[in-house]
């Protein structure tokens, strides 16, 4: 499993030009599922986004997490960090889960959050969305519960 975690001020997600979720300060994750993902993969992931240290504390160090600022975390599906571009100049999505599959990751790494004490807000999984992201610093990571980087 895939995510891209970012620190924001704000964000939002549109469907069909209407707000299906949004968020003050906290993080927006955009989170992709493999084919070999499990719920083990879910859960990690989202212990992880929960307890990272990327917020400041007050001497402007980064030592605080989203569960210390009592931020919301806004999770958008993303199957496209499952793209292999290696070969040609056309993704393959052949590591990417089956929607089935990646929704049902998608939805259990969004409720271990909420298990979390985390306000968690979503998009809708395999719409075409709107995602309108106020990135703060910019602080951006890219997490995988198979490798580390």
């Amino acid at each position: 499993m895939r995510i891209v975690v970012q620190r924001v001020s704000r964000a939002a997600v549109r469907v069909e030009g209407k707000i299906v979720g949004q968020i003050g300060s906290g993080l927006m994750v955009l989170v992709g599922v493999g084919r070999e993902d499990t719920e083990e993969d879910a859960r990690y992931l989202a212990d992880k986004t929960a307890d990272l240290r990327i917020f400041p504390d007050a001497e402007g160090k980064m030592n605080r997490s989203v569960l210390d600022i009592q931020g919301s975390v806004l999770a958008v599906s993303q199957f496209t960090l499952y793209g292999d571009c290696r070969k040609g100049r056309r993704p393959s999505w052949h590591l990417a889960a089956p929607p089935e599959l990646g929704q049902q990751l998608y939805e259990e790494y969004c409720r271990h959050l909420a298990r979390r004490g985390l306000k968690v807000e979503t998009g809708i999984f395999g719409a075409m969305m709107d995602v309108e992201i106020h990135n703060d610093g910019p602080v951006t990571l890219l997490l995988d519960s198979k490798r580390e980087f």
